[in-house]
C-alpha cells in the first residue's frame, strides 16, 4: 500500500474519531475569546465617543459634570452595543477563519476528513447563542438602562414635555402650557384624525391645584386645542355640574408629538413587547414600530449565523488567491451594506409597504442564503 493510499484511508478515520471534537472545540473557543476581546474594545470606543457627545449636550445644564456624562453614556451603552453586535460577529468570524487559513490549520483539518461545514459548525452555534443571549438577556437590561438614561436627559435638559402612557384602562396623556396643566384619560383613540373617545380631563393650575373636571363622549385635536363634544363640566365650589355641547381645552400638542410620546421600542423589554403591542392596538394606535422591534430581536440569532457565513466567504480563500487587504475591505464594506439595506427594508415595514414580519426577517434570511450559496460555490464548486 502506497503512502498516498494510506493517507486517504487512515487520516479521515483518525479525524472523525479523535481529531474532529478537539479541533471543533478549539475553533469554537478561539472564536468566542476573540469575540469577547473585540466586542469589549468596540464598546470601549463607543463609550468614549458617547461620553464626549453627552458632555457636548450637557454643556449648558446646571449640576452636571464629566462623571454625569460618563454615567449617562454608560446607561446608553447596552442599547448601542446591540447595534454593533452584528459587526463584531462578522469581524471576529473573519479574523478567526483567516487565521485558520493563513496557518494552514484548515488544510490539515481537511486532510483529516473535517469539512469546512464542520469547521464552521461551532462558530455558527456560538454566534446563534450570542444572538439568543442578546435578545433574552442584554435587551431587557438595555431597556431598563435606556429608560433611566432618558429620564436623566429630560431632567438635565429641561425637556419634560408631554407624556403618554397606555394601560389596560386606556391611555393617559399629560400636557402643560401657560394656561395650566391637564391630565387626559381616554378609553380608545382613532389615530387617523386623533379623536379620543370616552374622555375625562382633569384640569390643574400651574401650582398643581385642581380646578375642574370635564367628562365628554369624545375629544378631537384641532389646531392647538382639544374640542370636547357633549361635555359635562364640574368645578370645585361650583353650583354643580353643567352640560355643554362643546368645550375647548387649549393644548400645544400635535398628532406627531402625541405619537412620539410613546415609549420607544428600544425602551421596552423583549419579554414585554407582545403585551405592549396588544395594549397599543386595543387603545387604537398603530404598533408597527414595536412589532418590528420584536421580530428583529427574534431574528438576531439567524442574523448572526448569516454574518458568520459571510465571514467564511471572505476569509477561507485568502491564502489561495492573495489580496488579503482587499478581501478584508470587501468584507467590511459588505457588513455596512447589510446594515444599510436592513434599515431600508425595516423602513418599508414601518411604512406598511411590506408586512412587518416579512420586513423584520427578510434581511437575516437573505444574508444566510447568500452566505450559504456563496460558500457552496466556493468550496464545492
Amino acid at each position: 500500500m502506497t503512502l498516498a493510499e494510506t493517507q486517504r484511508r487512515v487520516l479521515p478515520r483518525i479525524g472523525r474519531v479523535n481529531l474532529a471534537p478537539t479541533l471543533l472545540f478549539y475553533v469554537g473557543r478561539t472564536f468566542l475569546a476573540r469575540f469577547l476581546v473585540l466586542f469589549a474594545g468596540i464598546c470601549a470606543i463607543v463609550l468614549l465617543i458617547t461620553t464626549v457627545d453627552q458632555l457636548d449636550q450637557l454643556a449648558s445644564a446646571k449640576g452636571t459634570s464629566v462623571l454625569t456624562a460618563f454615567l449617562m453614556a454608560l446607561l446608553k451603552l447596552p442599547q448601542l452595543a446591540q447595534e454593533i453586535m452584528a459587526f463584531a460577529v462578522l469581524f471576529t468570524g473573519m479574523a478567526t477563519l483567516w487565521r485558520l487559513t493563513r496557518t494552514n490549520e484548515l488544510v490539515v483539518a481537511r486532510a483529516a476528513g473535517v469539512s469546512v461545514w464542520q469547521m464552521l459548525a461551532p462558530v455558527v452555534l456560538i454566534s446563534v447563542l450570542i444572538g439568543v443571549v442578546t435578545t433574552t438577556v442584554l435587551n431587557p437590561v438595555s431597556s431598563v438602562m435606556l429608560r433611566r438614561f432618558e429620564q436623566l436627559q429630560a431632567r438635565y435638559t429641561g425637556d419634560t414635555g408631554s407624556t403618554l402612557s397606555v394601560s389596560e384602562t386606556g391611555l393617559w396623556l399629560r400636557q402643560a402650557n401657560e394656561n395650566g396643566r391637564a391630565v387626559i384619560h381616554a378609553r380608545r383613540v382613532r389615530q387617523s384624525d386623533m379623536t379620543l373617545f370616552d374622555v375625562i380631563v382633569f384640569r390643574f393650575d400651574n401650582a398643581s391645584t385642581f380646578t375642574g373636571r370635564i367628562d365628554a363622549t369624545r375629544a378631537q385635536l384641532d389646531d392647538g386645542r382639544w374640542v370636547l363634544s357633549e361635555a359635562l363640566v364640574t368645578e370645585p365650589g361650583g353650583e354643580g355640574a353643567r352640560r355643554e355641547a362643546r368645550v375647548s381645552v387649549p393644548t400645544e400638542l400635535t398628532a406627531d408629538k402625541i405619537y412620539q410620546s410613546f415609549a420607544p421600542p428600544e425602551t421596552i423589554s423583549f419579554w414585554r413587547l407582545p403585551e405592549f403591542v396588544q395594549l397599543l392596538e386595543n387603545a387604537g394606535f398603530a404598533a408597527d414600530a414595536h412589532r418590528l422591534q420584536f421580530h428583529r430581536l427574534l431574528a438576531k440569532p439567524l442574523l448572526f449565523a448569516g454574518m458568520v457565513l459571510l465571514a467564511a466567504v471572505f476569509s477561507l480563500r485568502q491564502h489561495r488567491r492573495g489580496g488579503v487587504a482587499v478581501t478584508i475591505t470587501l468584507g467590511v464594506l459588505t457588513g455596512f451594506a447589510v446594515f444599510v439595506l436592513s434599515n431600508l427594508v425595516f423602513a418599508f415595514g414601518l411604512s406598511a409597504t411590506l408586512p412587518v414580519p416579512i420586513a423584520a426577517w427578510t434581511p437575516s434570511l437573505i444574508i444566510v442564503m447568500l452566505g450559504a450559496a456563496s460558500l457552496l460555490h466556493l468550496e464545492d464548486g
